[in-house]
């Protein structure tokens, strides 16, 4: 048994990376304890092992032990000790690999996809993409390739646990630095990102170099670089937005297509008011809020979008007498939007106005909205495919 026991431990030792003398330290204590467990009446039991020759010896009460009931326990002891070893040594080696993998992107093959999670193949172990960690465009199936952003890895007692993502910000982030060499060679710096999994994420970049365009090169030629990304992405919408340290450029940068009228700015509580043509404020919202929602996160603040008609309030009307205006702000029509959202006969019902003067008040709210608006020019707008990509 000594003999298969040394070459044993001297295999192990150079595939598995085990430390001979770390394997017999484990032995000798799994053995003593085995032998106090057989020899109950005596537990005051030694273990030598010679680390030359792997030859075991067991001392009770200081005589040595030589019976056949002992080579059974320290075979199968031995046994044990060394399969357990193996696999601390197996999970710790994939530990290892895999941490320096963490908040990189992997790939694997799909294993089986289950009601809660998908689970992957990554060669030595396999990962869990969680439900929530799923973007709502996935539809994956068991063999299908796939890519996803290594969000965690934690040690457990069955082994390694890998937690992935295709929901995290930082999945589009690493596609982009895979994708764009100026983004990978930091020439290209990705400032911020925000995403709605499934739906549209915008990134802030910024180039130091006023040679090179940061925005064309996230795009790439003909728009392929960002079609990789989208096509991996099953066709969520990437905005590729300009970064810059004027706040006010920034936000305009980061609500376009939208014209941005007017910002009023509170540094101290990072806040803006922001004021848009009525024609333009469903754009600035975006679907169920999502552009300003998606830019104020991008920019880390708080973003209030308002029309010019909100800004006016009714009393600059010109041409209407003061008790008039004063009654149609009692009536709670305080602003020149709510006029324009207002009939005719809904202005008849408050106090001094008559069905002409209720035509004539809409007239003046339409002149005084027209009159107010002040579009940006084409120049400020970053009118172009390359300076807001909604890539489809």
């Amino acid at each position: 048994m000594t003999q298969e026991l040394l070459t044993t431990l001297e295999y192990i030792e150079k595939e598995k990376g085990i430390d001979k003398q770390t394997l017999l330290e484990a032995l000798k204590q799994a053995l003593v304890s085995a032998c106090r467990k057989t020899y109950p009446e005596c537990q005051d039991v030694d273990i030598q092992i010679n680390p030359e020759t792997a030859d075991i010896k067991v001392f009770k009460n200081g005589k040595v032990l030589d019976d056949a009931e002992f080579g059974r326990i320290a075979a199968q002891t031995a046994k044990q000790v060394i399969i357990q070893k193996i696999r601390e040594a197996e999970r710790k080696s994939i530990f290892d690999e895999f941490i320096k993998k963490q908040d990189n992107i992997v790939s694997g093959s799909v294993h089986r996809v289950e009601k809660k999670a998908i689970i992957v193949d990554l060669g030595k172990t396999e990962g869990i993409l969680p439900a929530r960690e799923q973007s709502p465009k996935d539809d994956f199936r068991q063999g299908d390739f796939i890519k996803a952003y290594l969000l965690e890895i934690k040690k457990t007692p069955a082994g390694p646990e890998v937690l992935l993502s295709r929901a995290h910000e930082s999945f589009v982030k690493r596609l982009f630095e895979i994708e764009v060499p100026e983004i990978h060679e930091k020439v290209v710096q990705i400032k911020a990102i925000a995403r709605e999994a499934g739906s549209r994420t915008k990134i802030a970049v910024f180039s130091a170099d006023a040679k090179i365009d940061p925005v064309g090169s996230c795009v790439g030629i003909r728009g392929q670089r960002v079609k990789n990304i989208v096509r991996e992405l099953r066709g969520e919408k990437i905005d590729i937005i300009r970064w810059s340290e004027d706040i006010e450029t920034y936000i305009k940068e980061s609500l376009k297509p939208a014209e941005i009228t007017e910002i009023k700015l509170e540094r101290e509580g990072k806040g803006a008011e922001i004021f848009v043509a009525d024609d333009q404020l469903s754009l600035t919202i975006g679907k169920k809020g999502q552009n300003v929602r998606l830019a104020s996160k991008l920019l880390g603040w708080r973003l209030d979008v308002r029309s010019l008609s909100q800004k006016l309030p009714v009393t600059s009307l010109e041409g209407i007498e003061p008790a008039v205006l004063e009654s149609l702000k009692a009536a709670g029509v305080a602003s020149i939007r709510d006029v324009l959202k207002s009939k005719p006969e809904d202005l008849t019902k408050i106090e001094g106005v008559t069905p002409e003067l209720a035509e004539k008040i809409i007239k003046l709210a339409h002149d005084k909205v027209a009159r107010t608006e002040k579009p940006l020019e084409k120049a400020e707008t970053g009118e172009g495919t390359e300076e807001q990509h909604e890539s489809a």
